[in-house]
C-alpha cells in the first residue's frame, strides 16, 4: 500500500513543486503566465479531452451517464453552496464569489486526476477522468465565465439576466468548453479520426498532464496565503465533504464499485486552478480563493492518501 501511495502521489506533487519552485525562485515568471495558460487551456487540455471522449465507444459513454450525472450534481452543489456562502456569509462580490466557487467546486482533474487515477486504477480510468473534466467544463466553468463576463461592465456587485445569458453563450466558444462537446458528438456519430489527426492531437494532449501540474504550481506560487477560519471551512468542504458526498451518492444509486472509486477520488482532488486562471483574466483574485488553493494541496497530501485507502477497501 505504501508503494502504491508513493507511486501515485509523489509524481503529482513533484510536478506541482517544480512549478511552485520555478515561480518562487523566478526561474519562471509567475505573474505573466498568460502564454502558458493559453497553451494549457486552449490546446493541451482540450486536445486531451477531445481525444479521450471521441475515442471512447458509444457503449462506454452510455455506461458513463450515471457517473456524469452524479459528478455534475456534486460539482454544482458545492459550487452553489460556496457561491451563496461567499455572497451572503462573507460579502464577496459576484465575480469573486464565482472564482471561489469554481476553485472549490471543480477539482483539479486536469492536473492531478489524469495521472493519479491512471496510476492507482490503470488506464481504463482515464475515460471517467475525461468525463469529469467534460462535466466541469460544460457546467460550472461556463457559469463562472458568464458571471465574470457580465460583471466586467458593471460594478461587480450585481448581474443582469440578459448579460449573463449573452456571456454564457460567449463562453461556449472557448476550447475548454466546446472540445468535450465535440468529442461527444464524434463518439455518438461513430466517426473515426484519420490516423494523422489522432496522432497530432495525441502529441498535444500528452503535454496536458505535465504542463497543467507546472501551471498549477506556478499559479499557486504567486498567490497570497492566509490561514483563517474561512480557509478551514472551505478546505473542509473541498477535501472532506465533497468526496464524502460523492461516495455516499454513488453507494445510494448503486453505482458500480469501480465507478464509485473513481468519482470519490476525483472529488477528493485538491482545488482546481480554473477559477484562479479565469479570475486572473478578469481582474478577480480573491485572497480566500488563493489561500484555499494552496491549503488544499498541502492538506491534500494526507487527505488524498486517506481517500485512496478508503476507496481501495470498498467491496
Amino acid at each position: 500500500m505504501t508503494k502504491m501511495l508513493a507511486d501515485a502521489l509523489v509524481p503529482i506533487f513533484a510536478g506541482l513543486l517544480l512549478g511552485f519552485g520555478a515561480g518562487r525562485f523566478q526561474v519562471m515568471d509567475n505573474q505573466n503566465v498568460r502564454t502558458l495558460i493559453t497553451f494549457v487551456m486552449s490546446f493541451a487540455v482540450p486536445s486531451s479531452l477531445f481525444l479521450a471522449i471521441a475515442s471512447a465507444p458509444r457503449t462506454a459513454l452510455r455506461e458513463q451517464a450515471p457517473t456524469a450525472l452524479l459528478l455534475a450534481f456534486v460539482f454544482a452543489l458545492l459550487y452553489a453552496a460556496t457561491f451563496y456562502w461567499a455572497r451572503a456569509g462573507i460579502g464577496l462580490r459576484s465575480k469573486d464569489s464565482s472564482v471561489l466557487a469554481l476553485t472549490l467546486g471543480f477539482p483539479n482533474s486536469a492536473g492531478v486526476g489524469l495521472p493519479l487515477l491512471a496510476s492507482v486504477f490503470g488506464p481504463q480510468s482515464t475515460v471517467t477522468v475525461a468525463i469529469s473534466l467534460a462535466v466541469g467544463s460544460i457546467t460550472v466553468s461556463p457559469i463562472t465565465l458568464a458571471i465574470l463576463e457580465s460583471s466586467r461592465g458593471c460594478s461587480g456587485n450585481g448581474l443582469t439576466l440578459s448579460g449573463f445569458g449573452r456571456s454564457l453563450i460567449h463562453s461556449l466558444k472557448k476550447p475548454i468548453v466546446f472540445a468535450p462537446l465535440l468529442g461527444f458528438a464524434f463518439s455518438c456519430a461513430g466517426l473515426n479520426l484519420p490516423s494523422f489527426a489522432h496522432r497530432s492531437l495525441a502529441v498535444l494532449g500528452s503535454a496536458a498532464d505535465g504542463s497543467a501540474l507546472v501551471l498549477t504550481g506556478l499559479v499557486v506560487s504567486a498567490q497570497i496565503f492566509e490561514l483563517g477560519g474561512n480557509t478551514w471551512i472551505a478546505i473542509l468542504l473541498k477535501n472532506a465533504i465533497q468526496p464524502g458526498l460523492a461516495l455516499g451518492l454513488a453507494l445510494l444509486i448503486h453505482l458500480s464499485i469501480e465507478q464509485a472509486r473513481y468519482v470519490t477520488l476525483i472529488s477528493a482532488m485538491p482545488c482546481g486552478f480554473f477559477g484562479t486562471v479565469f479570475g486572473k483574466s478578469f481582474g478577480s483574485t480573491p485572497k480566500l480563493a488563493s489561500s484555499c488553493l494552496i491549503a488544499s494541496y498541502i492538506i491534500g497530501i494526507a487527505s488524498l492518501a486517506v481517500w485512496i485507502v478508503i476507496v481501495n477497501n470498498l467491496r
